[in-house]
């Protein structure tokens, strides 16, 4: 099976960092012939601090994301948060994605597959994979025909994550594509002094270890300059690195 690669910054800042991401995802698409979807969140509905930026919102942040489509001919990926986002971001997204803390949401799922797109779920970081095979069961009895599965890691303690890679075969058992998060996977939960630390270093070996493990797609977050992004800068990979870790993978 050929692998996916989802790439694209946190959130939607503005239009010219979409636009420079989105040169590089093409660049990238057409050089190596590439399946890549390119991925921006329009709302972080799940900021540690209420004062962090969250993005455009659903009216606007879809708007410029459909921009981004038309031109750059590109598929599309993005978090909902709530029931009600999944009927409009159907209609532009390609893939609709469940944030791992609302993978058992049953009405999010519901209303995700009823769309008819293609459903990204993330393993919540307090579940193994094999407690998986429910929000699947939950998206195919509503509708929904294809369910992608991310593995992102584990609670570990406090302010920390680890990656049990057996979770990506187990995943394997209830659908054929099981996507690693290489980025969210190195993050430091709330670790930051209010905000989410990380250690983007990790993100190349996270990326090959999954491979070793059968994973059948990547998720990266990537941005032009993360330490000064505004969100998820300290797990982002820069854009310029990009190139290198994909290579790695094919």
């Amino acid at each position: 099976m050929k692998p996916v690669f989802i790439a694209g910054p946190c959130v939607i800042e503005s239009m010219d960092c979409l636009r420079e991401v989105a040169t590089e995802v093409k660049r990238l698409r057409q050089t190596y012939d590439l399946d890549i979807y390119f991925k921006a969140s329009f709302d972080k509905a799940n900021r540690t601090s209420i004062s962090s930026y969250r993005g455009p919102g659903l009216e606007k942040g879809l708007q410029m994301l459909s921009d981004i489509k038309e031109e750059f001919s590109l598929p599309l990926v993005t978090d909902i948060h709530e029931s009600h986002q999944a009927e409009a971001a159907g209609e532009v997204i390609d893939v609709l994605q469940i944030p791992a803390f609302l993978c058992r949401q049953t009405d999010l799922l519901v209303a995700a597959a009823k769309t008819g797109r293609v459903v990204n779920i993330k393993k919540a970081q307090f579940l193994s994979g094999l407690d998986m095979q429910y929000p699947v069961e939950k998206v195919h009895e509503a509708g929904g025909k294809e369910v992608w599965l991310t593995e992102r890691g584990n609670v570990y303690g406090y302010n920390n994550l680890a990656v049990d890679f057996r979770n990506i075969p187990d995943m394997l058992r209830f659908t054929p594509r099981v996507l690693m998060d290489c980025t969210h996977s190195v993050q430091r939960p709330g670790a930051a002094g209010g905000k989410t630390g990380g250690n983007r270093e990790y993100v190349p070996m996270m990326a090959l270890a999954a491979k070793a493990f059968g994973a059948t797609g990547y998720f990266f977050e990537t941005h032009p300059d993360p330490d000064n992004a505004l969100s998820d800068g300290p797990n982002m990979l820069y854009l310029k690195d990009l190139e290198g870790v994909i290579k790695s993978l094919i």
